[in-house]
C-alpha cells in the first residue's frame, strides 16, 4: 500500500482549509469551526442526547472520534467482518446482562490504538459516569471501541492514544458532526484491494446522515476505510474506488476479481486483502426505545445498507462492524422491520458522504478532484 509523504505544515493546511467538508473540525491546533457541508443529509446528533467530538492529528493523517451520551444508551452490534478491531464489543451480545453503554470511540491507528479508550474512560470517570460498583465514589464506564488501519498513511508510530481520545471527548458537542478527513476518518482510504497491481485507491473519510419521520429519528455515522469500491446505490455507479492504472477511470474491482476467479490473476500481483487492513465502521442511532436484542437486529439490518454501497464488502480481510444505540427517548411501538429498513438507507447515505466530503492526499485522490 503506498505511503503518504506530506509535510506536517502541508497536512495541516489541507485539513484546515478543506472547503466546507469539515464542518466542526477540531484538531491539535483547536481549529475554528468551518462551514457545514452542503446538503440536507442530517447528522448523528439529530438524535437528541448524543454528542460527538473529533481529534484530528496534523502530524500525519489519523485521528479519533468520541461519541458520548447524555444518559446511558442501550446498545447492540453486528460483527460480520472477518477481522474486526474492537474492544468490549462482546458486551453488546444479547447474552450479556449489561444493556447499556456510556460512550463509543472510533479511532485510527489500527489495533495499536485500542488502548486509546483509556482516555474516554478517564473523561467519564472524572465525571462519575458509569455503573454503580457498590463502592463509594466509584463508577465503571463501559466504552466500546472500534478501529481502522491507517498506519501506512505517513509515520505509523504516530497514532491516537488516551490523551487524544480525551481531547476528542472534550470537544464533543450536539452540533452537526464534522465530515470528511476528520477524526477517525482522517486517514481512511477506499478501493485499495488492487494497489499491488498499480491500481491506486482513493481517499475515504467520515460521514453522517439522518432521517426524521414524524417523531422518529434514525441517524448514522460511518467511517469508510473499505477494500472495495463505494457505489451510489441509487444509480449503480462507482463514486470512489480503485482507479485504472492509466488514471482515466475506475478499475472496477469486481470486474478484476471476476478475471481472477477465471484464472487470469498474475502470480506476482496478489490482492491487498490482509486481515485488519480494511474496515467500514458504521454506527446507527435512534430515539426509539429498543432493548439490546432488538438493537442487535437493527444493526444487522443496517449492515445491509453498507453492503449496498461497498463492493466487494465483508472481504476476507475486512473488519466491518455495525453498532446500534437507542437513547430511549421515544417510548412507543415502532415496527422493527420498518426501522431497520430506514437505518440501512441512512447508513448507505453516511458512507457516501464519507467519500464525497473527503479531501485528497498524495497518492489518494478524492471524489471532489475527479473530472
Amino acid at each position: 500500500m503506498p505511503e503518504t509523504s506530506l509535510s506536517r505544515r502541508e497536512l495541516a493546511r489541507r485539513l484546515m482549509a478543506a472547503p466546507a467538508a469539515f464542518g466542526l473540525l477540531r484538531s491539535t491546533a483547536d481549529a475554528a469551526p468551518e462551514a457545514a457541508a452542503p446538503g440536507p443529509a442530517g447528522s448523528l446528533t439529530d438524535v437528541a442526547g448524543i454528542r460527538v467530538g473529533h481529534f484530528t492529528d496534523t502530524r500525519r493523517p489519523t485521528g479519533c472520534t468520541a461519541i458520548l451520551f447524555d444518559a446511558p444508551a442501550n446498545a447492540g452490534a453486528d460483527y460480520d467482518g472477518s477481522a474486526p478491531g474492537e474492544q468490549l464489543g462482546v458486551m453488546l451480545q444479547p447474552v450479556s446482562p449489561l444493556e447499556q453503554i456510556h460512550a463509543i470511540l472510533l479511532t485510527g491507528g489500527g489495533p495499536l490504538s485500542l488502548g486509546a479508550t483509556a482516555g474516554v474512560v478517564r473523561f467519564l470517570d472524572e465525571r462519575k459516569i458509569g455503573y454503580d460498583w457498590g463502592i463509594r465514589d466509584l463508577r465503571i464506564p463501559i466504552v466500546v471501541a472500534a478501529v481502522i488501519d491507517d498506519l501506512a498513511m505517513g509515520d505509523g508510530r504516530i497514532r491516537p492514544g488516551p490523551d487524544e481520545a480525551y481531547r476528542a471527548c472534550q470537544s464533543a458537542s450536539a452540533s452537526a458532526v464534522a465530515e470528511g478527513c476528520v477524526g477517525a476518518g482522517t486517514g481512511a482510504t477506499v478501493g485499495k484491494m488492487l494497489v499491488g497491481r498499480g491500481m491506486p485507491g482513493m481517499k475515504g473519510g467520515l460521514g453522517s446522515a439522518s432521517a426524521r419521520l414524524g417523531d422518529v429519528v434514525v441517524a448514522a455515522l460511518a467511517v469508510a476505510n473499505a477494500a472495495g469500491d463505494v457505489v451510489d446505490w441509487r444509480t449503480g455507479k462507482i463514486v470512489a474506488g480503485a482507479r485504472s492504472a492509466d488514471g482515466r477511470g475506475f478499475a472496477r474491482t469486481l470486474d478484476v476479481l471476476r478475471h481472477d476467479v477465471a484464472g487470469a490473476r498474475s502470480a506476482d500481483a496478489p490482492l491487498a486483502d490482509q486481515p485488519l487492513r480494511a474496515t467500514t465502521l458504521s454506527l446507527v442511532a435512534t430515539n426509539v426505545a429498543l432493548d439490546k436484542t432488538r438493537l442487535t437486529k437493527l444493526a444487522m439490518m443496517a449492515n445491509t445498507g453498507a453492503a449496498r454501497v461497498v463492493n466487494p464488502y465483508h472481504t476476507n480481510g475486512d473488519g466491518d462492524q455495525v453498532l446500534a444505540v437507542s437513547t430511549g427517548a421515544l417510548a412507543r411501538e415502532v415496527s422493527l422491520s420498518a426501522l431497520g429498513a430506514v437505518a440501512a438507507e441512512t447508513v448507505s447515505e453516511a458512507i457516501l458522504r464519507a467519500v464525497t466530503t473527503a479531501v485528497g492526499l498524495p497518492g489518494w485522490a478524492a471524489v471532489r478532484e475527479l473530472p
